[in-house]
């Protein structure tokens, strides 16, 4: 296993797929009606330079985005709902005023990106669920269903499986085929030309 494979290797796992760590924060977070509720993500010191942004719905593919910072660490304001990103910190926070039940619902921090290489990969994005505190119960969110978000996250997890796994091992491969032990003529071996 070459460096040249251990590279490629890490480009493709650095790509964003679903699920990655390049941004996190709380799973969920309660708000009590009529207060103000604030929350922060977290993100890697590669992304300090983007815009981040806070949407709404069941899946990241097809949330409604409220906020966004628009690259700098001014606070923007949508309504009652405000964004700041915090460079220093790598934090994004995200504060809902007057909070009411709403609300509730599922929420993404997101981070705005531009694969040219990967077309498909979508933007980072951490699922934060917030609920609502009413009359001293936790008042739990519906969770409707979502035909387009669903068809949207097969269509996805099909891309991920037909093609972008199929072509990571086929690189992968590729560099290893190249740099296989090769036979000399006398029946010994010889060490693969270096790339």
């Amino acid at each position: 296993f070459t460096k040249r494979a251990a590279g490629a290797l890490s480009y493709y796992m650095d790509l964003c797929f679903p699920g990655c760590l390049s941004l996190w924060g709380p799973d969920s977070v309660t708000g009590t009606v009529g207060s103000s509720l604030s929350l922060q993500c977290h993100y890697e010191r590669a992304y300090k330079g983007y815009s981040k942004y806070w949407c709404r719905g069941q899946h990241d593919t097809n949330c409604h985005r409220i906020v966004e910072t628009k690259g700098g660490e001014k606070v923007e304001r949508n309504g009652r709902m405000s964004i700041r990103d915090s460079a220093d910190d790598l934090t994004i926070t995200v504060t809902i005023e007057n909070f009411s039940e709403d609300d509730a619902g599922s929420y993404w921090c997101k981070i705005q990106t531009i694969w040219i290489l990967d077309i498909f990969s979508r933007d980072p994005s951490f699922q934060v669920q917030v609920l609502a505190w009413v009359a001293g119960q936790p008042l739990v969110p519906p969770t409707p269903s979502s035909p387009s978000g669903s068809l949207l996250s097969s269509v996805h997890f099909l891309l991920l499986v037909f093609l972008k796994v199929p072509l990571l091992l086929s690189m992968l491969s590729a560099v290893l085929w190249v740099n296989r032990p090769q036979r000399a003529p006398g029946g010994g071996q010889s060490l693969a030309p270096s790339l």
